[in-house]
């Protein structure tokens, strides 16, 4: 995933006068919650799950977005996020939503789907594909009533057959972090042209109906003549706001604004999607994209490397003030970021070798001498947020824990696992120390210069990475774990084979970083739930495997209130830390930004997330001086 803490920044939004009527009604199990009105099968305009919508019936656009903003210009950049199957160094597919092949980041900008999430809120989504929504007493049937205007690319129109074709696919066929997401979506029912009815099977979570309201939308037709579940580079058929325009395998795609798109002039959208042109290249080598950059062939950079942010912001077109440095906040949780073992391999299994892995690594040492002291140590995997567990558990947490007493480690009971700290030497002696007490009581003996394990061989740790630039940070690491006797290795290979030995689950170690919503969604499974562990190319790449876990995620997925979930996710957090199922890296609370000043950008932007191909548009006095205008 992308490479890149207190409770008081996590407030919630005030609620609207619709939200505040809807607060008052009583919850069904199962049931997304509606700010917009109280009745069930009353047509509404948005979804939210503890029913904190913002946005009223005739709100005009989302007060993040200049409803002025005027649109063209290319916006150049290389990926900063994905998901799915997409890869940010190469790419030999268009299929973005299955598991097969590597797919360019943002296919999603050529593709429908009935509601978009607004930003400013936790939650809440509106109405795109689908106008309005309505809702069965017993929560179990959603029907999507549609804007009669949408199409294709090809000027087809796009009809509930459509939208159910296309759920049913993604759960057959699609890629696991969808497929295994909406399990408990049970059947689709065309009611008429424009009207399409979503069933679920009752055990399904809160959150599970926006995850489906947020998903793609294909063509019926064309699917039926192409075969989804096979990669290709030929462009699909599609209905967004974007299309695939041209491109080279492996080193650029460009998405080229519908000049036709129906959407336009839509409140969800008004404001967006204002760059003519989205085009990401792809450099397999930080640096040289860097340099790129650096002559204007790319006008935008989100900078993941603290040394180049730092120090290396000297050449000519920063200095003269064409380019410039932005750092803008991140109020989303931080997600988890972190060095993931993979618990399948034997060698892995035992908490205690997990938990020694933890010692060898000197993050004071790393923050001062790689990182210039602008990261602060993750711990939680909840990082930023009012789910991150702290101090003693509270009455609530310990409802929820108890009743596992006998299944958990005694820690759990007491303050959340903190990392060690070290003396930032680099080598802390006593830090090792304790990694080959904790190695001794897992059955390690030292023998030599060698750790060897209860199967009579020396500890291996092979780190699979696909980015030459992290060597630097993985090699002082890598040394002290030498220092303990384990042989350790640096592996790098290329962004495809990366891709297909994660979703294999062939490595040892690697590097990865989760993000997460502020409510949490049905991907919280993919990451750490049981089934997920068993299943090639889910985010559950550490092999969590405990039933514990499986009963945590459930309640945290069924909360009834928003401090509900908060309990859940803290005692989860809590249980997961206790598994030491990673060594956890660095996190900062901002974006840092480089940018050709050719853009302008909402004076705020939105709290939980940072679209920037979506809201920022080319400042033309700006481009003209910069000789970057038409």
């Amino acid at each position: 995933m992308s490479n890149t803490s207190t409770p008081s920044r996590r407030q919630l939004l005030k609620l609207t006068g619709a939200a505040a009527v809807a607060a008052s009604v009583p919850f069904v199990p199962g049931v997304t919650r509606l700010a917009s009105g109280t009745e069930t099968g009353q047509a509404r305009h948005g979804l939210s799950v503890f029913g904190d919508l913002k946005y009223g019936p005739d709100f005009t656009h989302f007060d993040y977005a200049n409803p002025d903003a005027p649109q063209g210009g290319k916006f150049i950049f290389t990926a900063p996020s994905w998901g799915y199957n997409q890869n940010p160094l190469t790419y030999n597919t268009f299929n973005s939503f299955i598991l097969k092949g590597d797919a360019p980041p943002r296919m999603e900008l050529c593709f429908d789907t009935l509601m978009v999430r607004a930003f400013d809120e936790p939650d809440a989504m509106y109405g795109l594909v689908a106008e309005t929504v309505e809702i069965s007493e017993d929560g179990n049937t959603y029907i999507f009533n549609l804007r009669p205007e949408a199409r294709f690319h090809d000027g087809s129109k796009l009809t509930a057959e459509d939208v159910a074709f296309s759920l049913m696919l993604l759960k057959g066929d699609g890629h696991p972090q969808i497929s295994q997401n909406i399990q408990e979506l049970q059947d689709t029912e065309v009611l008429d042209e424009h009207r399409v009815a979503v069933h679920f099977t009752g055990n399904q979570s809160r959150q599970m109906p926006l995850f489906v309201a947020a998903l793609p939308i294909f063509s019926k037709r064309y699917y039926t003549r192409y075969d989804f579940s096979q990669s290709t580079l030929t462009a699909p058929l599609s209905s967004g706001a974007y299309k695939v325009g041209k491109h080279a395998v492996g080193r650029y795609v460009e998405y080229q604004r519908f000049p036709d798109y129906w959407g336009n002039d839509l409140p969800v959208l008004k404001g967006q999607k204002n760059f003519d042109i989205v085009r990401i290249d792809f450099y397999r080598d930080r640096q040289v994209s860097f340099e790129a950059f650096k002559k204007g062939e790319m006008n935008y950079r989100e900078e993941f490397f603290s040394k180049i942010w730092a120090s290396e912001y000297n050449f000519p077109a920063f200095e003269e003030g064409r380019v410039v440095k932005r750092e803008f906040p991140d109020g989303r949780p931080s997600g988890a970021q972190g060095w993931f073992i993979n618990t399948r391999r034997e060698k892995f299994k035992d908490p205690d070798v997990r938990r020694a892995l933890s010692y060898a690594f000197d993050f004071e040492w790393s923050n001062k001498n790689l990182f210039f002291g602008v990261y602060q140590r993750t711990q939680s995997f909840f990082e930023n947020s009012e789910m991150k567990a702290e101090g003693m558990p509270g009455p609530q947490e310990l409802k929820l824990l108890d009743p596992f007493r006998d299944q958990l480690p005694e820690s759990v009971f007491g303050e959340p696992y903190i990392q060690p700290v070290s003396n930032g030497s680099g080598s802390d002696r006593s830090l090792l120390r304790e990694a080959g007490r904790l190695f001794k009581q897992a059955g390690f003996e030292r023998q030599g210069s060698e750790l060897i394990g209860p199967d009579g061989t020396q500890l291996t740790i092979e780190f699979l990475n696909n980015s030459p630039s992290f060597k630097r940070i993985i090699l002082p690491y890598i040394k002290n774990l030498e220092r303990l006797g384990i042989k350790a290795t640096f592996r790098l290979v290329d962004a495809a084979q990366y891709q297909s030995r994660l979703n294999d689950y062939d490595f040892d170690i690697c590097s990865r970083r989760y993000s997460l919503t502020p409510t949490l969604s049905e991907t919280i499974r993919t990451f750490w739930g049981s089934e997920a562990a068993k299943i090639p190319g889910t985010s559950n790449i550490a092999g969590i495997s405990d039933p514990v876990i499986d009963a945590l995620l459930d309640k945290a997925l069924e909360a009834q209130t928003r401090e509900d979930m908060n309990v859940a996710a803290r005692a989860l957090d809590r249980v997961l830390r206790s598994g030491h199922y990673w060594v956890p890296q660095w996190t900062k609370p901002i974006h840092t930004v480089a940018l050709w000043d050719m853009f302008g950008y909402p004076a705020e932007p939105p709290r939980y997330d940072f679209p920037v191909e979506d809201l920022w548009w080319i400042d033309q006095e700006k481009a003209e001086k910069l000789g970057k205008a038409g």
